[in-house]
């Protein structure tokens, strides 16, 4: 194990996520069935050897603590090993985390404890494989001071990204937040392509608690990595890209957001192809998570006609009872249970929904714990899911909190 200290920001809001945020935070929304979108970013850092970690969380976290509490004790203190979650508690200033650089700023005095050498700063809510041990073997190799993690894509896209602008020796000369795609600069390493930001940073250490310091000093700043600290250091650090390789090995390079609703539905929704777009399956880079003690599923009544308890291409965790509902490309979480004569195409369901007889549900995300009435249609009609006090996303995807 280097001396490396990951940093794993976890304490936004998650407002663009809301109803699914409305009890717990962003990072321990259920993802795939069995994990929490937090989940993917730890399976990375173990599975890169990164073994010393700080989380830090603030909005509605007991749910994300108790998670990471009783699934990722797997580390050892022995061995220097550890994932402390550290909450806001106002040792530098009277305020809460205000930025993501404030949420650091604020714990600078647990990393000067620590002295790593380099410091990795990670995002709680994206979904991807990633081996940070090669970032940080890149970030040695060019000298850098600050290394960002950018990603290839189209420069359709790079409305929604922070697009980086990189010269012959990997430099970041420039970076603008959202550019329209006639404006976006092309990519270093592809042409055809814009190199946008993934929100994963590695610093020297020095480097990143001077930078820290001085943006707690501006009194204009947005205490943002991505809008402040890198900006700013752009002409004092040397500051290199890192181009992401994909652990998933699939056909294209998987990252996905999944801040939104409709990024979170299709990001779900990417696991149940045949050929997944996101592979779950691969032993060689595992996700972990914490595991609960259920029963195996079950799939019950065979009869002619329409009762009969099938899923075919989904996701079926365990403790779920199909019992005579037909299920189509969906994520069944822990504990689901559908009923006779059901049918629910194209949805998540979250842990504990029970969906009650004869009720039709497609395109739809249930949230944990609710128990839909006998003979609901979900799904069909956004105006007449709008007037029974659903949630209707711009993609069409009806969420029942």
């Amino acid at each position: 194990m280097e001396n490396v200290l990951a940093i794993l920001l976890a304490g936004g809001a998650g407002e663009r996520l809301y109803p699914l945020t409305r009890d717990t935070a962003k990072p321990a929304v259920p993802f795939g069935g069995a994990y929490r979108i937090i989940d993917f970013t730890l399976s990375n850092c173990i599975n890169s050897d990164v073994r010393r970690i700080f989380m830090l969380t603030q909005y509605k976290s007991l749910e994300l603590i108790r998670h990471v509490r009783d699934g990722w004790n797997i580390l050892s203190a022995e061995l220097g090993e550890f994932i402390e979650i550290i909450p806001p508690m106002k040792r530098v200033h009277e305020d809460w985390y205000q930025g993501t650089a404030d949420a650091v700023f604020q714990n600078f005095q647990s990393i000067e404890v620590e002295a790593p050498d380099h410091t990795l700063i990670l995002a709680g809510d994206h979904i991807y494989k990633m081996n940070y041990h090669e970032m940080l073997d890149w970030h040695r190799a060019q000298q850098a001071d600050i290394t960002i993690a950018t990603i290839r894509v189209s420069p359709a896209e790079s409305p929604r990204f922070g697009v980086a602008e990189i010269d012959e020796d990997y430099r970041i000369v420039g970076f603008e937040e959202k550019p329209q795609p006639a404006d976006a600069v092309r990519s270093r390493f592809d042409p055809e392509m814009v190199s946008a930001s993934m929100g994963i940073y590695v610093f020297d250490t020095k480097v990143l608690l001077r930078a820290l310091h001085e943006d707690a000093e501006d009194p204009n700043s947005s205490h943002d990595f991505g809008k402040d600290v890198i900006p700013r250091n752009l002409n004092k650090a040397r500051v290199v890209a890192y181009d992401f390789r994909d652990i998933n090995a699939g056909q294209v390079r998987y990252w996905r957001d999944v801040g939104t609703l409709d990024a979170y539905y299709e990001g779900n929704m990417d696991l149940v192809d045949v050929v997944p777009e996101f592979n779950l399956y691969d032993q060689r880079w595992p996700i972990r998570t914490k595991v609960t003690q259920q029963p195996p599923a079950k799939f019950v009544f065979a009869q002619e006609g329409r009762r009969m308890g099938v899923a075919v291409d989904s996701i079926v965790s365990a403790g779920c009872i199909v019992s005579g509902g037909r299920v189509l490309h969906c994520i069944l979480s822990p504990g689901v249970r559908v009923n006779s004569y059901c049918e629910v195409e194209y949805s998540i369901l979250m842990p504990g929904v029970e969906i009650g007889r004869y009720s039709r549900i497609r395109r739809a995300i249930i949230n944990t714990g609710v128990k839909v009435p006998d003979s609901s249609v979900i799904g069909f009609d956004a105006e007449a899911d709008r007037a029974h006090g659903y949630h209707v996303t711009e993609c069409g995807i009806t969420v029942v909190a």
